[in-house]
Parts: C-alpha cells; sequence; structure tokens
C-alpha cells in the first residue's frame, strides 16, 4: 500500500509523509509520471513573455460566482440558498448543515468552490429543515443571499460555469499589454482545457493511489477516497493526452478517430474525414475529446485510438483496467467506486474577458464553463506556476 496516501488529498484522511516508501506494485519512473507538474503541461502562448505576479494575496483577489444551469421557481420541495463564502471551503457548508441534522446525502450543490478565495454558490435542502440558512449565517465568513424554492435537489453539475475576477498583483509593468497579447493568441485556438493542480492533492500524488487502487492493492479511505483517487488518475491520462497535442500541433485539429464535440450544443461525433470537419475546428465551432477513462467509454479508432493506447502503455495501464475489466481485485474495486468516464473537451473558450490595470496589479474577469479551471487561462498570462501541489487546495469548479 503507498503511505501517505490519505495525506495527498489536502489532509483529512491522514497526516502521513509523503517520503515514506511506496508500493512495489509502481516503480520510481511510473510514479513520476503519475505525479502533477505543470512542466509537463506546455502553454498555447509560450513564445510570448508573462506578466509575472502572485495570486490570493487576499481572499477579494481570488472571485469566483456561480453561473447557474437554471434558478429556482419559487416552489417546490427544496430550499436553495446562495451563499457567499470566505475562507472556507464548500465541505465546511456542508458539515455544518450536517450538524445541523440534515443528512449529507439530501444536501445538493453544483460545483466545489476554492477556500482562499471569495466565492458564491447555490446549495439546497429539503424544505422540511427550515433551520438551514440561519445555521449557514452563524459561521463566520459566510452569508446567505438569497432564500428560494425548486422542485428538485440541486446536483452536481447543475450549472452553466463560473465568473471570475482575479487580481494578478507584483506584475511588469507592461503587464497589461502582455497579458492582451497573451489573450489574443489564444483567442482563436481556445486554450488547453487541463486539470489543474487542485485535482491531485497537496503533493500532486493522487493519481499514484488511484493507480495503486486500479491494480487491486487497497488504498485509505475506504469507497469515496477511491473514487477521488481513481478521478485523480483519469484527470493525468488526459492531461498526458492533451499536452501531447499541444506539443505536436494538432491541439486545434481534429484527428481521424476523434470523438469530437459542439461548443454550442455538446453534440459528440466520430471524426470519420477530417478534412470534411477542419473548417468547423478551425473556426473554434468543435473541439476534440479526450476520454476520462472508464467502464462506460469506448476506445477511439485509428490515430486517435493510437495515441491512447500508447499513452495507457506509458502509464503500464491498459483499457481494460480502467473500464473495471482488468485482472485481480483491482477490476472489482474499481467498478465499486463508480467510475463509468466520460469524454471531456479539449480546448476551453473564454467568454466576456477584460484585462484592467490596478496600480502594480492586473485585474482579470472572465467565464469559463463548468469543470474547468481558472489557473490554465491564467497561467497563459502570467508564465507562472501557480497552486504548486505543496498545499492544500480545493478545485476552483469540481
Amino acid at each position: 500500500m503507498s503511505a501517505g496516501a490519505a495525506s495527498r488529498t489536502g489532509g483529512e484522511a491522514g497526516d502521513e509523509s509523503r517520503d515514506e516508501p511506496l508500493d512495489e506494485a509502481l516503480d520510481e519512473a511510473l510514479v513520476d509520471a503519475l505525479t502533477f507538474s505543470w512542466s509537463e503541461l506546455p502553454t498555447l502562448s509560450a513564445d510570448l513573455p508573462g506578466t509575472g505576479g502572485t495570486l490570493r494575496h487576499e481572499p477579494d483577489d481570488f472571485d469566483v460566482r456561480e453561473i447557474p444551469l437554471y434558478l429556482p421557481e419559487g416552489r417546490g420541495s427544496h430550499t436553495y440558498l446562495r451563499v457567499e463564502k470566505v475562507g472556507l471551503t464548500t465541505r465546511d457548508l456542508v458539515r455544518t448543515l450536517v450538524a445541523e441534522g440534515i443528512p449529507e446525502r439530501s444536501i445538493g450543490v453544483a460545483g466545489l468552490k476554492d477556500k482562499h478565495a471569495r466565492t458564491e454558490q447555490w446549495l439546497s435542502v429539503p424544505r422540511r429543515f427550515e433551520g438551514a440558512a440561519e445555521a449557514l449565517d452563524a459561521v463566520a465568513g459566510v452569508r446567505v443571499l438569497e432564500e428560494s424554492r425548486h422542485r428538485n435537489k440541486l446536483g452536481i453539475g447543475h450549472l452553466r460555469g463560473n465568473r471570475f475576477t482575479i487580481v494578478i498583483r507584483g506584475t511588469v509593468g507592461d503587464a497589461r499589454a502582455r497579458a492582451e497579447a497573451a489573450l489574443a493568441a489564444v483567442a482563436g485556438r481556445g486554450i488547453p482545457n487541463y486539470f489543474g493542480p487542485q485535482r491531485f492533492g497537496r503533493f500532486g500524488r493522487n493519481a499514484v493511489d488511484g493507480a495503486l487502487a486500479v491494480r487491486g492493492v487497497r488504498v485509505p479511505g475506504g469507497r469515496m477516497l477511491t473514487r477521488f483517487f481513481v478521478g485523480a488518475l483519469q484527470s493525468q491520462l488526459f492531461n498526458a493526452l492533451l499536452a501531447e497535442r499541444v506539443r505536436d500541433g494538432t491541439f486545434g485539429t481534429l484527428l481521424r478517430g476523434d470523438w469530437a464535440r459542439k461548443h454550442d450544443t455538446g453534440g459528440t461525433f466520430e471524426v470519420e474525414d477530417v478534412a470534411a470537419e477542419a473548417p468547423r475546428a478551425a473556426a473554434l465551432a468543435v473541439s476534440a475529446t479526450i476520454p476520462l477513462h472508464g467502464s462506460r467509454v469506448r476506445p477511439s479508432k485509428d490515430e486517435a485510438g493510437e495515441r491512447e493506447r500508447r499513452a495507457l502503455e506509458r502509464f503500464g495501464l491498459t483499457w481494460e483496467d480502467l473500464a473495471g475489466r482488468g485482472e485481480g481485485g483491482g477490476a472489482k474495486r474499481l467498478a465499486n467506486a463508480g467510475r463509468r468516464g466520460d469524454r471531456r473537451m479539449s480546448r476551453l473558450v473564454a467568454l466576456d474577458v477584460s484585462v484592467a490595470d490596478e496600480r502594480d496589479a492586473l485585474r482579470i474577469t472572465f467565464d469559463l464553463p463548468r469543470g474547468s479551471y481558472a489557473t490554465t487561462l491564467v497561467r497563459e498570462i502570467t508564465k507562472v506556476e501557480f497552486d504548486a501541489p505543496t498545499v492544500e487546495a480545493e478545485p476552483d469548479e469540481g
């Protein structure tokens, strides 16, 4: 078993040191390959100078507001609460409600919000729990901004995206010009939709434990943390495949065998005629998707499928391993972890982007779709590897 597995999630399940020996199932080269590192993920505007600077000097420097998929109707069996928080995780809000006697499974959130920020999000609880708003308002750093009703529980992913307002302090003198140049460089090509370091725990090694779980090694934390670790493994594989396409110039194009997705409707289709689809890819109307391997995701064909096979081989895995059909105890454990898999868009399109000077700082405002990481865009501008995986963090949007 890998020592220190639980501590790599962000500290809730243990406090072991990552320096203790890992399980013999993984050699050091494979551990390195499975460990998150910004240096392995190239930017698209690498030839342009960055602004430099620092993030999160104070909570108001990182402001995140949910863009809901729908608004509460004003009537129904669930209470919806729009909540602002500072210095707390979404899990902290959930724990507060659980302490009031509300079952955790009855509490709805659309996504996770960062601790080191000022954030706004919706939560839901069954209407019969009348003290939810008061319980949250009593917590330091929390304000309930709105209360309404709706017919269903809020679910993960029930949001269009997030609105970010980020202040980067300590930037160079011509920071605004540099930022605008970097944004112009990616505007017509999209932004690599990498999973950020928050996904991989304090030491960037949650994917290591995901690989151990797939191999049948029992990792700490039970089913819930196994899901978390395997999710990190899926994310590490995704990042590796995406980084390859950025490096070799196929990031903005389609390959034969790709499953492409339309940016406007989300419709997905298999690419058979690359030339016929090239104009839509060039116009950022469609982008390739990359698998988050799981039981319900089929391998791609042709060139795209060959790339997927090589990436799995690099990590010592097969498609069957991640579909829960491999040999040994890992298959059953993976299936029990509920990882069905999905496909994720390779490119992001940032909307309503604006840049403004603020003394020795830069203020950037933009919208991103759900599931994406603001630090991916900010890194294109600054060329600084923010949120390095050495401190506790929670996803900008999980």
